[in-house]
Parts: structure tokens; C-alpha cells; sequence
């Protein structure tokens, strides 16, 4: 995962030869194509920080292969431009899958250049099953209540108390919500969005999506090709893994953002007084885990609470400070209180938090086929855990559902692409989330495709986060579609943005109250969320 762009320029890659093309039980293009949508009534909605957001709905089949049949309801946000020169829909979205982008909208619009951002409306939704979208799913409130089991099975009572713990959200889904599961996918979504494409009045649709956005924007390519203007991924989804090898593939990615981090907590030992050796001082983050196992800090940070509460580490570095921080403070001081404040922050999962989860199972153990022998997944995270402990089996439990899924298992989408206009994709070397090759994957199945790498970066969502050559290069795009071209894979590299710096106590505490309104690249990664 800490292969350079240089490296990788020269590197071919292999397309999965078993991927089809969509399935037909999923409906079709032509099916969508015949579902009508009524224009959509904007009404005001803005906030302190977005004060020109404005909010509507529209209304789309559960079944895009019954159009006529029970509709369900998409929750929209729009900043409107406000330029002579109009250039269509900009829809955005945050990823997840379960991610709301209603917010996304406003941030959007009001971090990219004024000239550009006036130019567009840009379009946060809700896919379904989220957020303001009705029906919205909750599976089983209180899911991620602590203290749950540690996550490593290293005795059979605990592999024992998970595997029940996953057996009963998959089937509290399926109690709960057995007529809508087969219709949260993704390719539903998609049609979802064309859907919103018509209510909107536009011929075609810009789109602009991260993490699990970059997925959705690589299917709508696909079903709905001439109807895409302009194209923006970023932090991209590698479609050959979809869904279980893409989880495997990120373990890997995720220790060595967590190894990122015991390093750079290591060069400011002045501050941390963990010490100056990366290893000794990551030894001692496992010992903490292993206390906290024992004894849960405040009685709500366990073993699997830790690694919840330092994942996000792994997503962006600005988080790094206030994981530094109580991390120091409970080895060195034994004090557990800014440990259980960031786990509140960071990491507690609220009802919305519940909802993204049920959907982000609904859409990927729908997707895609996964194992349905436990025994498989128990070889595949023994031998990650072997060489990447730090999310293996965090993850695993995370994904677990998926081997008990109530519904049946659709195909990948082949999304090799040959008829779209140039298209801008982002990505960082370093990546955890999306790790750098599902970039270079895309970048050769679009054919007019362009990629613009962030070199020795590690944050996950990396354009409108402080970077003014990647924005540079994303702000031209959207004025008039010109896209870099190089040689390799890389058409353009830009360099990281330098790590952070420790703050004092004080800022580290207010860092993690930071809400998704607040400007910036903390407001950025907070709506991108975690896990998508």
C-alpha cells in the first residue's frame, strides 16, 4: 500500500474476466427510462454555514422493473447558481454506502471558486434508504452500543458472541424490512439518480462522488452513459473487489496508516512522551488494547471500541493530534477521560449512525456475492490478522452480516467504459479506504479518463480538503471539461499536504467537537464519514 505513483505507472493491470454486465432481475435501462418524476418544489432549508441551501423531494419506484408500482421518497438539498452561464446539475455525494449528502451540497458550493460553483446547482441526496429518504432503515437500534465483544476470535466464546451478534442484525433486517432489502443496491441507486436527473429537467447529469460515491458515479456511467456530462471520483472504489476483497484489501491499507501514525507520534515524543521508536511505541497501543479489554475506559471503551475510535486516523491525519493526545494521556498519566471523549467524538454511532450502517449491509451484502462459509472467512482474516492486525477482524465483524444475508446476491457491474466524455479521477498513494490501484483499475476502464495523483498522501477524500494543485486541476475541469493528459497512469501528480502538527490539549478537545457545518477539511471528512 506504499507503492509510489512512479512505481505503478508502468504496472498493468489485470481486468477481472468473470464481471457481467447488469443483471437483468435488477430491471433495466429502458425500464427506468419509462418511469416519470414529477419537477421538484424547492423550499428554503439553509444553515449558518450554507444560508442559500434549499431542500425538495421527489418521488421514484421501490421497483424500477414495476414503475407504476409502491413509490418511495428521495430527500434533495440544492445551492442554486447564480451565474449568467448556467452549466446543469452537479450532483454530489459523500460515499458510504449509507452516507447522506444533503450537507455535502452546501460544502460543495461554497468551497469551490466562487466562479465555478455559481456556474452550477449543486444536488445533495439522500440515496434510498437514508437519512431524510423514506422509508429509512434502522435494522437494529443500538447495534454499536458498547462495550462490545473484543474483535479478535482468540478464544471460541468470543468468535462465538460475534458470529450471534451478526447472525441477528442480518435477520433483524430481514424481519424488519423483507419487502424493501432486494431494492437497496446499488444499481437502484443509480437509477435513483437518473431518476432525480429527470425531475430536475436536465438532459444530463455532472456528477461529482467520493469514496462510495466514485462506485455509484461508475455505474451510472455504465447503465446511463450519454447521459453524463462530466465525471468527477474521488478515493476510488476498485470495482474488480467489489465487495469482500476490496474489505481484505483495505486491512492491509489500515495498518499501515495505523503504523503512519505510531511514526509520526514517534517524531514529536517532546510532546507525546510515548517515545521515539515507532514499534515500541505501537507495542504499546497493543498493551492498552489489551487493558482496555479487561477494563473498559468510562465503561465504554473496550478492545473493539479502541480500534473503532482510532479508524478514523486511518481516513485523515487531522484526526491524528487528538488520537496522539489521549493515547499519551492514558499511558503515561492513566487517565482514560480524553480516550472515552474521542471514542464520543469519533467514533459512537448515534441513530443516524444506525441507519447508515443498515444500509451501508443492505446495499453491499446485496450487491455482490460474498462467502456463506464462515470457515472461508476465518482462513482469509486469520492470515490478514498474521500480517495486518489492526483492522482485520474489526472489519471482519463489520462485514459479517453479509455471510447471513437474507436476500439473494446480484452480479458485478462491468463498468469498462468506452462512450463517456473526458472524466477527472483523484486518488492518494496512500490511501486506506480506497487503496491507490481501485484508481489505476478505473483510470484504464474509462477510456477518456484522467488521473490525478495526491503522491504520499494518505487521506481518504482529498480534493476541497486543502490541496490547491489537486483543486487547481478539479476547478478546470468543472469550468470548461479540460482534464490533464500525461504518460502512464498518472496524467498529473501533486504532492501530499504536509502532516499535522500537535496542538495543545485545548485544541485537540475542540478539534473533535468540530460539527459538519464548520469549514474546512475536518468539515469535509466528517461528512464522508467512516467505513464507505
Amino acid at each position: 500500500m506504499k507503492t509510489s505513483a512512479a512505481v505503478l505507472c508502468g504496472t498493468a493491470v489485470v481486468l477481472a474476466g468473470t464481471l457481467t454486465a447488469a443483471p437483468a432481475e435488477a430491471g433495466t435501462t429502458s425500464s427506468a427510462n419509462a418511469v416519470q418524476t414529477a419537477k421538484v418544489t424547492w423550499k428554503k432549508c439553509a444553515t449558518d454555514a450554507y444560508p442559500t441551501l434549499q431542500c425538495g423531494t421527489v418521488k421514484v419506484p421501490l421497483d424500477y422493473a414495476r414503475p407504476q408500482g409502491r413509490k418511495i421518497t428521495l430527500a434533495l438539498s440544492r445551492v442554486p447558481h447564480t451565474a449568467r452561464k448556467f452549466q446543469g446539475p452537479l450532483l454530489v455525494n459523500p460515499g458510504g454506502p449509507g452516507g447522506s449528502g444533503l450537507t455535502l451540497a452546501g460544502f460543495v458550493a461554497s468551497t469551490l471558486p466562487k466562479t465555478v460553483a455559481s456556474q452550477y446547482d449543486v444536488i445533495g441526496f439522500d440515496p434510498r434508504g437514508v437519512g431524510k429518504s423514506k422509508p429509512a432503515l434502522d435494522c437494529k437500534p443500538g447495534y454499536f452500543n458498547p462495550v462490545r465483544p473484543a474483535s479478535v476470535p482468540s478464544t471460541p466464546a468470543i468468535e462465538k458472541a460475534n458470529l450471534e451478534r451478526a447472525k441477528s442484525f442480518a435477520a433483524a433486517c430481514g424481519r424488519k424490512y423483507a419487502d424493501v432489502l432486494p431494492y437497496i443496491n446499488t444499481i437502484s441507486a443509480v437509477k435513483d439518480m437518473d431518476s432525480i436527473r429527470k425531475s430536475l429537467g436536465a438532459k444530463k447529469i455532472n456528477y461529482f462522488g467520493y469514496s462510495y460515491g466514485t462506485y455509484l458515479g461508475q455505474v451510472y456511467a455504465k447503465l446511463f452513459p450519454h447521459r453524463v456530462r462530466r465525471l468527477v471520483l474521488d478515493s476510488i472504489v476498485n470495482p474488480d473487489g467489489v465487495w469482500y476483497d476490496d474489505n481484505i484489501g483495505q486491512d492491509y491499507a489500515f495498518d499501515a496508516r495505523h503504523k503512519a501514525l505510531m511514526a509520526w507520534i514517534a517524531k514529536y515524543n517532546s510532546t507525546y512522551k510515548l517515545g521515539t521508536d515507532p514499534a515500541a511505541i505501537e507495542a504499546k497501543w497493543y498493551a492498552m488494547q489489551a487493558e482496555l479489554a479487561k477494563k473498559p475506559a468510562g465503561g465504554k471503551v473496550g478492545a473493539a471500541e479502541l480500534e473503532d475510535t482510532f479508524l478514523p486516523g486511518g481516513y485523515y491525519n487531522g484526526y491524528w493530534p487528538q488520537l496522539a493526545q489521549a493515547f499519551a494521556a492514558y499511558v503515561n498519566d492513566h487517565n482514560p477521560a480524553p480516550l472515552v471523549k474521542a471514542y464520543q467524538s469519533l467514533a459512537a454511532i448515534d441513530a443516524s449512525g444506525d441507519n447508515g450502517y443498515s444500509i451501508y449491509a443492505a446495499v453491499q451484502c446485496r450487491d455482490v456475492a460474498w462467502p456463506r462459509d464462515w470457515k472461508q472467512w476465518e482462513k482469509d482474516n486469520w492470515a490478514v490478522y498474521a500480517k495486518a492486525p489492526f483492522n482485520a477482524w474489526n472489519n471482519a465483524w463489520y462485514n459479517a452480516p453479509c455471510a447471513f444475508w437474507p436476500t439473494k446476491s446480484l452480479k458485478p457491474v462491468n463498468v469498462a467504459n468506452s462512450q463517456l466524455p473526458p472524466v477527472l479521477l483523484f486518488q492518494a498513494t496512500n490511501d486506506a479506504a480506497t487503496p491507490y490501484q481501485g484508481g489505476v483499475t478505473v483510470h484504464r476502464l474509462l477510456k477518456h479518463s484522467s488521473l490525478v495523483v495526491e503522491q504520499g498522501g494518505g487521506n481518504h477524500g482529498i480534493s476541497l480538503s486543502g490541496n490547491a494543485c489537486l483543486d487547481k486541476y478539479l476547478a478546470k475541469y468543472l469550468t470548461d471539461g479540460t482534464v490533464p493528459r500525461g504518460h502512464g497512469t498518472a496524467d498529473a501528480v501533486c504532492q501530499k499536504t504536509p502532516d499535522p502538527k500537535p496542538q495543545s490539549t485545548a485544541k485537540s478537545a475542540m478539534a473533535t467537537d468540530q460539527s459538519a457545518d464548520a469549514p474546512g477539511s475536518d468539515a469535509l471528512h466528517r461528512m464522508l464519514g467512516f467505513r464507505g
